[in-house]
């Protein structure tokens, strides 16, 4: 007799600080790299249903129904099937999967998507398969199957964020191991940061991983100036835990947007570049772009007393509600 089994996982997205790009690969093996990242509660959800036939049905900007995994078009599912879909099969009986995905964020707006997807898949699998994988295994596999696997030229703050969850300074060695570390400091301290985030949607949207090999071409590739920036990551993490002024922090953000626009060009836009100033004469301490550049979500600092100017100056831009999130990728239903 036929079962239907069905597994909802949940991703958090993420906010990263200070430190991005020392993440990649290209970076830290040869000299250790640092972010400071925290997720939000803005959630990548996964579905994985039993199928009532041997099709594998998979549904995301596009619906794909296929007879086996290996002509699925999405690579990470794709990839993920590869290895889980045998399992899945001979436990179900020889029926096929469903596997669906819905999002608070529209992708490629630079706040983690794709891993937060990678994260809640290959969660929503292994909960379908009986296992419950520790965050940092969890977020071992996402990244070896996105950037080893799938080839995509980008870092493994993503899949760590989405894992761990919470507000915390990851360390990316040499050997390839990344430390999480979860940020000391007041509860005062961490409320007064989340107070101070206002999130603007561009409506600019663009793939993280073109912006990156854009760029490695560019001769603004500089390994100084990246050793610059994990600096700043070092020093954000002291302005948390000692309690300092939160304009500190958005000052750091500033210091590091600046870097970050010397890099390659596809980073910043005329747009953008307006934007941010109209923010800062409006009393902003500081913001950045979110994600590898180009577009997406314009993270702002502000004075709490000054977030009412800021949104009234950028009024044009749609203001997203920011919480921070403390937990990490899990099942939220088994049914």
């Amino acid at each position: 007799m036929y079962i239907g089994r069905v597994v909802i996982s949940r991703a958090p997205f993420r906010l990263s600080f200070l430190g991005g790009l020392t993440d990649l690969p290209s970076f830290f093996t040869g000299e250790e790299g640092a972010t400071l990242t925290c997720a939000i509660k803005k959630y990548m959800y996964i579905t994985v249903n039993e199928r009532f036939d041997e099709t594998y049905r998979v549904a995301y900007s596009k619906t794909e129904i296929c007879e086996t995994p290996d002509r699925i078009e999405h690579k990470i599912v794709r990839t993920v099937l590869s290895a889980y879909a045998p399992a899945a099969r001979e436990q179900a009986s020889g029926h096929g999967l469903e596997i669906m995905s819905m999002a608070d964020i529209p992708a490629g707006t630079g706040l983690g998507s794709s891993s937060a997807f990678t994260v809640g898949l290959l969660q929503a699998m292994k909960a379908y398969l009986g296992f419950v994988p520790g965050p940092a295994a969890l977020a071992a596999e996402a990244a070896r199957i996105e950037i080893e696997e799938c080839r995509e030229p980008i870092g493994k703050q993503d899949q760590y964020a989405a894992a761990f969850g919470g507000l915390r300074y990851f360390r990316y060695l040499p050997s390839g191991e990344v430390i999480a570390e979860p940020l000391g400091g007041t509860e005062g301290t961490k409320r007064e940061l989340e107070a101070s985030i206002l999130l603007f949607y561009t409506g600019i949207t663009r793939s993280a991983s073109a912006v990156i090999k854009e760029h490695k071409a560019d001769p603004g590739w500089k390994r100084e100036t990246l050793r610059e920036m994990k600096k700043l990551a070092d020093r954000g993490r002291r302005v948390i835990e000692e309690n300092q002024p939160v304009s500190r922090f958005g000052e750091l953000l500033h210091e590091g947007w600046s870097l970050k626009k010397s890099m390659a060009s596809g980073i910043s836009a005329p747009r953008i570049d307006e934007w941010y100033e109209r923010a800062r004469s409006a009393g902003a301490w500081g913001g950045k772009i979110m994600g590898a550049g180009g577009g997406g979500f314009l993270m702002i600092m502000v004075d709490p007393g000054r977030r009412a100017a800021v949104r009234q100056e950028l009024a044009e831009l749609r203001s997203v509600p920011v919480a921070f999130e403390s937990f990490g990728s899990r099942v939220i239903f088994i049914g």
